[in-house]
């Protein structure tokens, strides 16, 4: 059992007062507390200078879910509660990241959007990608922009407020949509149904790689873009090789169809170069997870799932450069935390496995977890998705091989590879990530409406049992606050400790939170 005193420790439990925002900013000792300020600084700097833009200002006037973009920095402030030193740093890197991402996906939109008087030009030079879509697709089409609206419109704006989602499940209810599916295609659905959605791209290209309901949203929401759409349709069994021919036609179809639809031809030099970043950034993850198996894990887990759920499946338009630069400097932090052994919170009591789909409105919930009860997550299912190594010379053969290995990458992403992918993926692996991360402990997102995971309740409850791990389940619906609340989140874990564990916390400020009306 490892402790070490935190510097500077001011519970982040103390700021929430009731309302929207803390009482006051978190001090953190003088060295960390003005990196902390610098980052915020920052970042602001990079928000001014994005809304004042003529195009940016009719976009917050023209779309009601651009308003929640306005406590972005609160998600950042939220996203590093608690750390101090290189996790602080690692922590900012991470996001600061991000919001270059959103704004630079953003600004795109907003310069192309014909509903708020954007260029023609632009516009017919972006192809729409399904939120759920491996943007690998665009590494070989250099001079096009790919675009997700959904992402921009839905699923990073719950992260940023908890209850930004609520209008537009209820729209997508009122439409006709069953209230026991899951919110995120709902959410994304009830947008489309207002005309929410920049009217932006020259053709669409759609996904059935997380879930049936995600699937039904994308026919209904084709009526309302009105624009040429490919479905890009995945295979279940993904490990049976039988079925990649099938996944490396369908990848030929959809790049013939972006090429008849934009005039654009496929680029295998930059291609080529594109994957050879990609698989940089790979080798580096694989030494992120090395590290993670130590003794004096670096990452904080929800900031490193996010970032990687951006640059694993949402790259801007296959533009890597800075990120491998961003990805040198995490590792140069981790590598400066490791050799000084340090840890993330006062006592590691637990190591945790995070298995499931997060509650997007709580993305803080591991810091949290790491504050108020000593565990540390080590890693999310959304990280342990595909972590081979693809061809990145351009040769003949290379260049067939190319198509199954967007194939590959694209029947493995975030959602199928786990939720979707079969039994040895989605359940036998939980055992052996266990046994390989040195994890007493999983902490198991339940998403209420996800039909595929909670098949497996029983499962994973009977498999835990017999090799002695603890599991604590964690219930959330997604998108919707309404239904299971960021603080039923803790009371769960709470419960769980201090009956069956008979533990109690490290800060006991933190079980009960009044954050219900914060961001």
């Amino acid at each position: 059992m490892r402790k070490k005193k935190r510097v500077g420790a001011v519970s982040p439990g103390n700021l929430y007062n009731g309302g929207k925002t803390r009482t006051r900013r978190e001090w953190r000792g003088a060295a960390d507390t003005l990196y902390d300020y610098s980052r915020w600084c920052v970042n602001w700097t990079r928000l001014i200078r994005f809304i004042i833009r003529p195009q940016s200002i009719k976009g917050l006037l023209r779309y009601r879910w651009m308003h929640d973009y306005i406590a972005a920095i609160d998600l950042l402030d939220r996203s590093v509660d608690g750390l101090r030193g290189n996790q602080l740093r690692i922590g900012h890197t991470e996001f600061d990241y991000i919001v270059k991402q959103i704004i630079s996906a953003l600004t795109i939109m907003f310069e192309a959007d014909q509903r708020i008087g954007g260029d023609k030009k632009k516009s017919d030079k972006i192809v729409v990608f399904d939120e759920n879509m491996m943007e690998h697709l665009s590494f070989g089409f250099p001079d096009l922009n790919r675009s997700c609206p959904q992402m921009c419109a839905v699923f990073a704006r719950s992260a940023v407020s908890q209850h930004s989602a609520h209008y537009y499940i209820d729209v997508a209810e009122q439409y006709g949509i069953t209230g026991d599916v899951c919110t995120m295609p709902k959410a994304e659905l009830g947008v489309a149904i207002e005309q929410d959605f920049p009217d932006i791209g020259n053709c669409m290209i759609h996904c059935n790689t997380t879930c049936d309901t995600s699937l039904m949203g994308n026919s209904i929401e084709d009526m309302f873009y009105g624009k040429p759409s490919f479905a890009l349709a995945a295979p279940e069994h993904i490990e049976d090789e039988l079925v990649m021919e099938y996944a490396a036609d369908e990848i030929k179809d959809a790049i013939a169809f972006i090429e008849k639809q934009t005039g654009s031809k496929w680029d295998w030099a930059a291609y080529f170069h594109n994957m050879k970043m990609f698989n940089e950034m790979t080798r580096s993850f694989l030494e992120i997870l090395d590290m993670q198996k130590t003794d004096y894990p670096q990452l904080p887990e929800n900031n490193y799932a996010l970032h990687r759920e951006v640059y694993y499946t949402r790259m801007l338009n296959g533009r890597l450069e800075d990120l491998v630069k961003v990805e040198k400097n995490i590792r140069r932090l981790m590598y400066k935390g490791y050799k000084h052994r340090d840890i993330m919170c006062s006592e590691v009591r637990h190591r945790a496995l995070v298995w499931g789909v997060q509650g997007e409105f709580y993305t803080n919930f591991p810091n949290w977890l790491i504050e108020c009860w000593g565990i540390v997550p080590i890693t999310h299912f959304m990280n342990l998705t595909s972590t081979s190594i693809y061809a990145d010379e351009d040769t003949p053969e290379n260049r067939e091989q190319a198509y199954y290995d967007l194939a590959d990458l694209h029947v493995k992403m975030l959602m199928r590879n786990r939720s979707e992918g079969g039994f040895r993926l989605g359940v036998e692996d939980v055992w052996r990530f266990c046994e390989e991360y040195r994890c007493d402990m999983i902490i198991m997102y339940e998403q209420i409406a996800c039909k595929a995971m909670t098949g497996y309740h029983g499962i994973y409850e009977e498999g835990a049992a017999e090799r002695g791990i603890k599991i604590v389940w964690v219930t959330h619906s997604l998108l919707d606050t309404r239904k299971a609340s960021r603080q039923a989140m803790r009371d769960e874990v709470n419960l769980y400790m201090r009956t069956v564990l008979n533990e109690t916390p490290l800060a006991p400020e933190l079980e009960v939170i009044d954050d219900g009306n914060a961001w």
